[in-house]
C-alpha cells in the first residue's frame, strides 16, 4: 500500500523530533488526521508563530516576546544572584521552585563528542555580565552554576569556573557557587548508585 505523500511527510516530520520513533509518528499522524481543519489551522499557525514571535533575551539569552525577556524587565528580582543553565526548559522549571534571582541560558553544554565547543555556547556574554556587575560596586554577585550531573554539566561547570578565573575576575565582587547534588526525595540509601551517596554526604547540611 502506498501512503499518501501528505502523510507520509507528516511522519516524517515527527519522526525528526526527540524521544519520537516511527510508531509514536504514525499515531500522532493519524490521530491528527481526525481533527477539525480549524483546529489544525490553529495548530499549523502556533508552530509558525513559535519561531517568527518569539526572541533570544539580549541580556539573559532565555526565549521571550521581547528583546528582554519578563525575568530581565520585572524590577522586584534579586539582581545580585544570576543562575547558569544549559536551556529554556530548565528556567521553566527552577521558576517553579520559587527562585527569584536572574537566569543566564547557554543554550547548550559542552559535548565534544557532538561538536560542541564552548564557542556555540553564551558563556562570553555571561562573562560580560559578571565584569559590569563587578564593576558598579554594589553588592557580591552570586553565579549559581546549574548545569547537569552529567560528564557535560561537570565539564561546562568546571570549564566556566575556570573562565572566570582567567578573566581576572575579583572573587571578592563574585560568589561561586554549585546546585547540591544527591538522594532525590523519596529515594531509597539501599538504591542508590555510589557517585549520588557519595555528593549526598559531601552535601550534607546542619540539622
Amino acid at each position: 500500500m502506498k501512503v499518501p505523500t501528505p502523510i507520509k511527510n507528516l511522519i516524517e516530520s515527527f519522526q525528526s523530533l526527540p524521544g519520537i520513533g516511527p510508531k509514536t509518528a504514525q499515531r500522532l499522524t493519524f490521530h491528527l488526521l481526525h481533527f477539525p481543519q480549524d483546529y489544525l489551522e490553529r495548530f499549523s499557525t502556533s508552530l509558525l508563530d513559535l519561531k517568527a514571535k518569539t526572541k533570544i533575551c539580549i541580556i539573559c539569552k532565555n526565549v521571550g516576546e521581547n528583546e528582554v525577556c519578563s525575568v530581565c524587565e520585572d524590577n522586584s528580582r534579586d539582581k545580585s544572584k544570576i543562575m547558569v543553565v544549559a536551556s529554556p526548559m530548565d528556567v521553566f522549571a527552577v521558576e517553579k521552585t520559587g527562585y527569584k534571582g536572574l537566569y543566564h541560558v547557554l543554550h547548550g553544554l559542552i559535548d565534544p563528542l557532538n561538536g560542541i565547543g564552548p564557542e556555540e555556547l553564551f558563556l562570553t556574554e555571561l562573562i560580560g555580565r559578571i565584569k559590569e556587575k563587578g564593576d558598579d560596586n554594589g553588592e557580591p554577585l552570586e553565579l549559581i552554576i546549574a548545569t547537569n550531573t552529567s560528564m557535560e554539566g561537570e565539564s561546562t561547570a568546571m570549564y566556566l569556573a575556570k573562565l572566570i578565573r582567567d578573566n581576572g575576575i575579583d572573587s571578592s565582587n563574585i560568589k561561586l557557587t554549585r546546585i547540591a547534588r544527591g538522594l532525590p526525595v523519596g529515594g531509597d540509601i539501599e538504591y542508590a548508585d555510589e557517585i549520588t551517596l557519595t555528593r549526598a554526604i559531601e552535601g550534607r547540611i546542619d540539622f
